[in-house]
């Protein structure tokens, strides 16, 4: 059983909820199909740089402002 937790550990998949949303939220312009990923890259990005600058301040907590 944990080989099985540490696998689906090790492949996160993507962090992108909802391609539908994303089409909604680009009122303007098409989205491509490659643009998924690399918007999964960025936020994934965003996250580790917050993780960082929380943990620099001393707090386990993910804020706003680590953003």
């Amino acid at each position: 059983m944990a080989a099985k937790k540490a696998a689906k550990k090790a492949s996160a998949g993507e962090l992108i909820i909802s391609k539908s949303r994303t089409k909604v939220a680009a009122k303007k312009s098409n989205v491509s199909s490659d643009f998924y990923g690399a918007l999964d890259k960025a936020v994934r990005d965003m996250i580790s740089k917050a993780e960082a600058r929380c943990e620099a301040n001393g707090r386990k907590t993910l804020r706003p402002q680590d953003l």
